[in-house]
């Protein structure tokens, strides 16, 4: 019998890519969300591309007795947890949603987990827990802090998850930090498409592409880097969503936690992703210089060695790869 999987936020950019690799995979899967920051159209898209009904639950983790009543009527064998607010601005502003909805639903779940007996469990972590990092590639050892209550709650939940752990052996998790998932399903039926200004990157240089946003403002083109401007880390989603399928399968298959970095450990920067974009789109794109933003480090990218050595992960996709499937998606979505 195939084993069952609750997918919280599977209706969300990433959660939705990893419900595509989990039913390839042979998972069964139940999908959690809200819809706050999800289109309810991505569950017929799903159908579409997975060839099976999606089963679904429309709530929120916060909600314990709606939790309880999902846990009555699955027999899961392990949880993928997404759903959490993500927008680093937006936490700055809004602290305490971000405290509440982040932490609190951690501690909500966690909790009618081990009254079902469920003890396996992937967080989906950020690279953020590690502040400004001293050493690049960043290894999983680094030193962690915050930058933002965004940062502080993925740190607090790994925190969390650990003491939870240690004091409990039934308890097994994985936790992924990873940077800036990009791209879309090769279909271009399901991708990232925000409700409003995009916070990162690519999805604002596909707006530009698309003509909803007027030009991409590049912050700072003065930092230590080959062109001066910011480097980071991309992954493509379907790479990222695979690891979260190998992520569930060592926790099964070997009932011990991982902690580890999701990545292609090569930095890619402003301009490096325009660029590409501009050659996926087949057109320039307007972008104007502007002055850094406070708080913004010159590089960041990880180390993904580990997570090849534990769980066997290894990204297959390029920066071509998603600015491709990404302009695919949104000019598709554009024009429907």
């Amino acid at each position: 019998m195939a084993q069952k999987v609750l997918l919280t936020g599977g209706a969300g950019f990433i959660g939705s890519h990893t419900f595509v690799e989990l039913t390839k995979a042979g998972y069964q899967v139940v999908i959690l969300d809200n819809f706050s920051n999800a289109d309810r159209g991505v569950l017929d898209r799903l159908e579409v591309i997975s060839g099976e009904k999606v089963v679904h639950v429309d709530g929120n983790v916060l909600d314990e007795s709606l939790l309880t009543r999902v846990f009555a009527e699955h027999t899961f064998d392990a949880v993928i947890h997404f759903a959490a607010l993500k927008a680093v601005g937006e936490s700055t502003e809004k602290p305490l949603d971000y405290l509440t909805t982040n932490i609190s639903g951690l501690y909500t779940l966690l909790n009618v987990m081990k009254a079902a007996g469920v003890f396996r469990l992937v967080f989906s972590s950020s690279a953020t827990v590690y502040g400004q990092p001293d050493q690049l590639p960043v290894p999983e050892t680094a030193p962690r802090s915050f930058n933002n209550p965004y940062g502080y709650t993925k740190l607090v939940c790994e925190q969390s998850l650990e003491q939870v752990a240690t004091a409990d052996d039934r308890w097994a998790f994985g936790i992924l930090r990873y940077f800036n998932p990009a791209g879309a399903h090769e279909t271009g039926l399901i991708g990232e498409d925000p409700n409003d200004i995009p916070n990162n990157l690519m999805p604002y240089i596909a707006k530009v592409a698309t003509g909803e946003l007027e030009k991409l403002s590049v912050f700072g083109d003065d930092y230590d880097t080959p062109d001066g401007t910011g480097v980071r880390d991309y992954i493509h989603v379907m790479d990222l969503a695979r690891g979260h399928v190998q992520s569930v399968d060592a926790l099964l298959n070997t009932n011990e936690g991982h902690t580890v970095n999701l990545g292609t450990g090569t930095g890619y920067s402003v301009m490096d992703m325009l660029r590409a974009y501009e050659q996926a789109a087949g057109k320039e794109l307007p972008y104007q210089m502007c002055p850094r933003r406070a708080g913004d480090v010159a590089s960041v990218y990880g180390d993904p060695t580990k997570a090849r050595d534990v769980l066997g992960f290894e990204a297959e996709r390029g920066l071509d790869d998603m600015c491709e499937s990404s302009w695919n998606w949104v000019s598709r979505r554009k024009n429907t």
